[in-house]
């Protein structure tokens, strides 16, 4: 049975068009989760949006439309992005669907029956834009004397009845968690934030409102809305009406066992769910403490991981965000540059957990210096070369040495293959780092990559298969093509989680059938024999990155 592996992203707020740092997100996730598939693990991946709380209705007020018509609009936007951006998720969780918040009632219960719920009058700081209340010693003041919360967004003074849920509680079980499994918050930098946030002691938070009535129902408390983190938290474990959701609470909770089991350990506590959470720095903080709280309470499983990857900066270093006007619209960067294109910038360009920056000049120049100019020039040369050199089909290995490397009998690297044999030199190519990915390093993961890319055109430089051909070498001329092919099939299988639409139009190309791409393939010590063996024949080449040209505006 394969192992099971859960991915999620935030559920976006949708008072707002999705923007760059929205897709930023969602692609990260998406090439981690086709990782994880092509290494032979049962995937679930879900993205989604949240569309309850305060935001939403003065949004929809101030448009002068039904907040229910504003979700619908804004909720299929979010995912026509992830359409376009070719995001391969499972489920695109709603927070509106009926089935959700029969999960989320269902999870209040076991809270309150645990004891966690009381009654009491919240008065408070709160932030709209965030959905966050903050304590005094968070603030800042700002221009005017406005107050401002530790994200920057105004904060104003909240009275109301409310049920608290009792966090305090859970202090020292979450400070042992941080220590026992200090790979539970990454970045480290991250985990030690949260450390000193809950080091410094924990108040019980309020987790309902009753100011405004768009939101899921409080069981047996009228006029109480859930505040929204209870509501988007559950998420990752609720219902849809599509039965694409896990189902907690519902009569249909198969996925729920399958993908987050409740697994007791040899010590009696419940074993961790193998289920990464990704998000933005700005809430990891309710990821990793009101989450795995709510959990404990609840008596559920804790996620695996919670991952706070940092923003997409402007190009002046702000944060992108719809009220300071300087969001990018990612659908139209994928018009300009290219689904695949945008995608690997983003990946390669930006340290993975720290903060980066965009902009459509650092798009052309990377894109075209390493996929059109590095990767595409040698898949192109090579092939080009093997079509009207290979008519009636591909080489046979000449040498041992060869042979092995073909079969993957021999590491990404070889010796002495080409040339005469009193003049070997070694050639080495370094091998792509496949644990880079599972350790969330996806930009150093494209680096090795993209270092294979550069060994093998110099080798193809080095060794000169035109001249070969010319001066009649033909089993130095074969085994030279042989070499290159089988590297130009294995960085297409590498690099499929990082550009899948443009690997794969490669290993079309190539010939590879689709159920031969996964990563095992790469252990495969028959593929050639039966590639050769096949009627397939190299065509002309159809270029796979074509250059971008620099934009207009950019001087």
């Amino acid at each position: 049975m394969s192992e099971k592996f859960y991915i999620t992203t935030a559920i976006s707020y949708p008072n707002g068009k999705p923007h760059i740092g929205h897709a930023y997100e969602a692609i990260a996730a998406d090439a981690i989760a086709r990782f994880h598939r092509l290494s032979g693990k049962d995937v679930r991946f879900q993205t989604g949006t949240d569309e309850h709380g305060l935001k939403m209705v003065q949004t929809a007020r101030d448009k002068g439309v039904d907040v229910r018509d504003l979700c619908r609009e804004m909720s299929d936007q979010f995912q026509a992005m992830c359409d376009t951006l070719n995001i391969s998720y499972d489920n695109f969780q709603r927070t509106t669907d009926p089935m959700h918040q029969v999960s989320c009632q269902a999870m209040w219960r076991k809270m309150h029956a645990a004891g966690d719920m009381y009654l009491n009058k919240y008065e408070g700081w709160y932030s709209v834009r965030d959905e966050a209340f903050y304590e005094e010693k968070e603030l800042t003041t700002g221009d005017e004397g406005v107050k401002l919360s530790p994200q920057g967004t105004p904060v104003e003074w909240v009275v109301e009845e409310t049920w608290f849920f009792r966090l305090s509680k859970y202090q020292d079980r979450l400070l042992k968690l941080y220590k026992e499994r200090p790979e539970f918050i990454q970045p480290e930098g991250r985990r030690n934030e949260v450390m000193r946030f809950v080091e410094g002691g924990l108040r019980d938070i309020s987790v309902s409102r009753t100011s405004f009535d768009w939101g899921i129902p409080v069981p047996d408390s009228p006029g109480h809305v859930m505040y929204v983190w209870v509501d988007a938290l559950a998420n990752y474990i609720s219902g849809a009406q599509s039965l694409s959701g896990l189902g907690y609470g519902t009569n249909d909770f198969t996925l729920m066992e399958k993908f987050w089991p409740s697994e007791e350990g040899p010590d009696g506590e419940l074993k961790p769910a193998n289920v990464l959470h990704l998000i933005g720095k700005d809430i990891v903080r309710f990821h990793a403490v009101y989450w795995p709280a709510f959990l404990m309470s609840a008596k559920l499983p804790l996620p695996k991981q919670v991952f706070g990857h940092g923003f997409l900066l402007a190009r002046g270093g702000e944060k992108m965000s719809k009220s300071l006007g300087n969001v990018v619209d990612p659908i139209e960067l994928a018009e300009q540059f290219g689904v695949d294109n945008l995608r690997y910038f983003l990946l390669r360009e930006v340290s993975f957990g720290q903060d980066g920056s965009y902009s459509p000049e650092a798009i052309v120049t990377r894109c075209n210096a390493e996929l059109a100019n590095s990767f595409g020039n040698l898949a192109q040369r090579v092939l080009s070369f093997v079509g009207k050199s290979y008519p009636d089909g591909l080489p046979s290995p000449r040498r041992e040495s060869v042979r092995k490397f073909v079969e993957h009998k021999a590491d990404w690297w070889f010796e002495g293959v080409i040339g005469d044999d009193n003049s070997m030199e070694r050639g080495f190519i370094p091998r792509v780092n496949f644990t880079l990915m599972d350790d969330k390093m996806i930009d150093t993961f494209i680096k090795t990559w993209m270092d294979c890319v550069i060994r093998c055109n110099k080798f193809v430089d080095e060794n000169a298969p035109w001249t070969l051909r010319k001066e009649g070498k033909q089993e130095q001329l074969d085994d030279a093509i042989v070499t290159l092919f089988t590297f130009i099939h294995m960085l297409a299988i590498a690099i499929q989680p990082i550009i899948p639409t443009a690997a794969g139009k490669l290993l079309d190309q190539l010939g590879i059938p689709e159920d031969e791409r996964s990563y095992a393939a790469l252990a495969d010590d028959t593929w050639y024999d039966r590639l050769r063996a096949s009627s397939h024949r190299i065509a002309p080449p159809t270029p796979i990155f074509p250059r971008l040209e620099m934009p207009t505006d950019v001087k």
